[in-house]
């Protein structure tokens, strides 16, 4: 599965910051991953203690707003 910057996710696991997982978040990547993050998305979430996360395709669900 491919997102796009601006899709809308649920984090599904994340072995980044496992504290995300069961949250909402926006995908921010203008393309798809490359090596640089190691084929990982990177996802905003809206909350205080959890800056951007770097996640794989596995760990994320896009969710219909």
């Amino acid at each position: 599965m491919s997102f796009t910057a601006g899709d809308t996710v649920e984090v599904i696991s994340c072995a980044d910051d496992p504290r995300a997982t069961g949250r909402i978040g926006t995908v921010i990547d203008e393309i798809p991953p490359g090596p640089l993050t190691q084929g990982r998305w990177t996802v905003h979430l809206s909350s205080l203690l959890i800056g951007p996360l770097l996640c794989h395709t596995g760990e994320l669900r896009r969710v219909q707003r």
